[in-house]
């Protein structure tokens, strides 16, 4: 990981940004403190999303029983707030 000031980093911003590219992260300091970091973006994709999922442990007995009577009381007052 590399550092540098906000003032060499405003001054080489396009260098820095080519270095974030290519897969640096960058920490930027100023007065002597870190203020943030560059980095590459997470780029998601469904695969990836399927390949999470897939490995998620399966919902137990209690889940769908749960959701049902949550489902359930959805109706029971389409407006709770209404003469409040």
């Amino acid at each position: 990981m590399r550092t540098l000031t906000a003032t060499a980093a405003s001054r080489g911003f396009s260098e820095l940004l080519d270095a974030v590219a290519h897969g640096d992260t960058v920490t930027i300091i100023r007065s002597g403190e870190a203020v943030a970091e560059v980095r590459p973006v997470r780029r998601h994709t469904f695969a990836g999303l399927r390949a999470v999922l897939a490995s998620a442990p399966g919902f137990d007995g209690d889940f769908a029983a749960d959701v049902a009577s949550a489902s359930a009381r959805l109706g029971e007052d389409p407006e709770p707030w209404a003469g409040a």
